[in-house]
């Protein structure tokens, strides 16, 4: 009798467990517990940010992988990351320009992909793939690292990143920036195992009017959108594409724009986006450098590629190239001339909508006050700054000397400064917020005189 009642007791115990673990799955999110998908391991080690980690690159012929690194071929590597070794990972060199560039002024720090399941069924605790930056035209080796806490600052899915010291067969090889490619590991931890569709609008030729990069409505042929579906991560479906295209057209319309655009999540992007002078972008000439995720027709649009922010970008700028006060007072309501704005509606649209519009400047005055005013950023970048400091004093493949570094962390620190100020004055009306108004009257911009832009990193330090 005894033991019958032990065994009675057990099992109701288990019962009220089963139905605390049943009830506490189901309101999980609404005490603060993410699912497994949305906290993989791959968090908190490698992308634990408050350390430098040490990758170790195994192949047998480095010299031969960097005699054809441009043609981005994958070679199979061995991987040991911060002690533990992975073997069989796909590796190539990463990028458009910056690779480019690289093997034409014959240097080999090339940035680099590093895929786990590009041979066979593996992963690095739940991550697929991941990047190793290289800091190419960016000698403070914060451009991507300060944006991307930005967005997470806004609340915007961002791709995790950390610092790692690089060797290749022991030997070493610099300071890079592991970044989290978006793809199947990235959608799962923000959208969890129901995810939707994730691609990379990009073009073929920069010559072609790439309209369907701009996110303009381009008609019902799937072709017509090859630059976008060309760059799918996940295979999408006819029914897929055809949600894609809807919700093209309803946002080329202007209407009912909250019905196929997450309007929360565009608008704290733009802050960010616009805030960072990016102009290698969506709103830039070229239009791209970013991702764009689908579910259920409605679009997201994700950060991506800054190392040509904080105004360092040439192509189609305005002269003088380097106006330091020009980009410091980049104006926030007309961030592109008109005939790029006018071929950017996911920004155009938004901002001709009044709500959106008022919406829009006040995560602008909640970023500046959060972010800028309260001592935030220079206490994170310094943080920063003394955590990779000697990694970059002994990195010996860097595309600039450890004094133009400081320099650069100099730079890009008063750049911020200021521009967070031209920032506050141009949501109080003090100082013009579109480009008609800054012609007019540039009387009360920041003065940023003293600020030289390619102390951030320009080509020509590629030719030291």
């Amino acid at each position: 009798m005894l033991k019958r009642k032990g065994t009675d007791a057990l099992c109701i115990a288990v019962m009220a467990l089963a139905v605390m673990l049943t009830v506490l799955f189901m309101n999980g999110e609404g005490l603060g517990l993410r699912p497994a998908s949305e906290a993989p391991g791959y968090e908190t080690r490698l992308f634990d940010k408050s350390r430098v980690h040490t990758i170790d690159i195994v192949v047998e012929d480095w010299a031969g992988f960097l005699e054809t690194a441009a043609e981005e071929e994958y070679i199979s590597a061995t991987l040991v990351i911060d002690g533990e070794t992975f073997s069989n990972v796909g590796l190539r060199a990463k990028g458009n320009n910056s690779r480019r560039l690289t093997e034409k002024y014959g240097l080999d720090r090339y940035s680099l992909k590093a895929e786990f399941d590009h041979y066979e069924r593996n992963s690095y605790y739940g991550l697929d793939k991941f990047s190793l930056d290289s800091s190419f035209q960016d000698n403070s080796y914060l451009k991507t690292w300060i944006t991307y806490d930005m967005m997470n600052y806004m609340g915007v899915p961002t791709a995790l990143c950390s610092w790692v010291w690089v060797t290749v067969n022991g030997e070493d090889w610099g300071l890079f920036l592991a970044v989290e490619e978006p793809e199947e590991a990235f959608a799962r931890r923000n959208y969890g195992n129901d995810h939707g569709q994730l691609y990379k609008p990009d073009y073929k030729r920069l010559g072609d009017e790439n309209a369907d990069v701009h996110l303009r409505y381009c008609g019902e042929d799937f072709d017509s959108y090859d630059n976008i579906f060309r760059n799918a991560k996940f295979n999408p479906t006819d029914a897929e594409k055809q949600r894609v295209i809807d919700a093209i057209r309803m946002l080329d319309s202007g209407e009912n724009l909250e019905t196929v655009i997450q309007v929360d999540q565009v608008l704290r992007y733009f802050t960010v986006q616009v805030f960072v002078v990016n102009l290698d972008s969506y709103l830039g000439r070229t239009g791209h450098n970013y991702f764009l995720y689908e579910e259920n027709g409605v679009l997201e649009i994700l950060p991506w590629d800054y190392n040509l922010a904080f105004a360092t970008y040439s192509l189609g700028m305005p002269e003088p190239i380097n106006d330091a006060a020009l980009y410091v007072n980049y104006p926030i309501n007309t961030p592109a001339s008109w005939d790029v704005m006018k071929k950017r509606p996911l920004y155009h649209n938004l901002m001709k909508n009044d709500a959106y519009f008022h919406q829009y400047h006040a995560y602008f005055d909640a970023f500046i006050e959060g972010y800028f005013e309260s001592g935030y950023f220079e206490g994170f970048l310094d943080q920063t700054a003394a955590r990779i400091s000697p990694y970059v004093a002994k990195d010996p493949t860097a595309f600039c000397s450890y004094a133009d570094h400081l320099l650069a962390v100099d730079t890009i620190r008063e750049f911020c400064l200021l521009r967070a100020r031209s920032v506050r004055g141009q949501l109080d009306g003090t100082i013009p917020s579109t480009i008609a108004g800054q012609e007019k009257d540039k009387s009360s911009f920041i003065n940023a005189d003293h600020i030289w832009l390619p102390d951030m990193g320009e080509v020509a330090d590629l030719k030291d």
